[in-house]
C-alpha cells in the first residue's frame, strides 16, 4: 500500500501480466481519507487486447501510516461517465455556485 496519495494507483498485475492498465488520475481530495479518480483500461483475454476507457472514484483512509481502500464506484462504460457529467453540471448549475450550497443572488 502506498504512504502518500501521489502514489496510490489502480494499477494490478497478475501472473506477470497488467491486467489493469491506469491511464490517469485525478485527486479529488486529501488528509486522512484521500479520494482519487482513475482513468484505466482493463486487459480483456478474449480479444487480446485492453478494452474501451473505465473510471473509478476510490476512497481511501490512512491507518498506519499506509493508506487503505474503503470504498469504490466504477463507471463502466463512457456513456455512463457523460450521464454522471450532465447530472453534476445540472446540480451544481442549479446551486448557483455557492459554497455552502446557497444560491448565489
Amino acid at each position: 500500500m502506498a504512504s502518500k496519495a501521489e502514489d496510490l494507483t489502480i494499477e494490478y498485475e497478475e501472473d506477470g501480466a497488467l491486467v489493469v492498465k491506469e491511464l490517469d488520475k485525478v485527486i479529488l481530495s486529501r488528509g486522512a481519507w484521500v479520494t482519487v479518480m482513475f482513468r484505466y483500461q482493463q486487459w480483456e483475454k478474449a480479444k487480446d487486447s485492453y478494452g474501451q476507457d473505465r473510471y473509478s472514484i476510490r476512497r481511501y483512509r490512512k491507518m498506519d501510516d499506509e493508506y487503505r481502500q474503503q470504498a469504490k464506484f466504477n463507471i463502466s462504460s463512457r456513456d455512463q461517465a457523460l450521464k454522471i457529467i450532465e447530472a453534476l453540471q445540472k446540480w451544481t448549475n442549479e446551486a448557483g455556485g455557492g459554497a455552502d450550497g446557497e444560491v448565489d443572488e
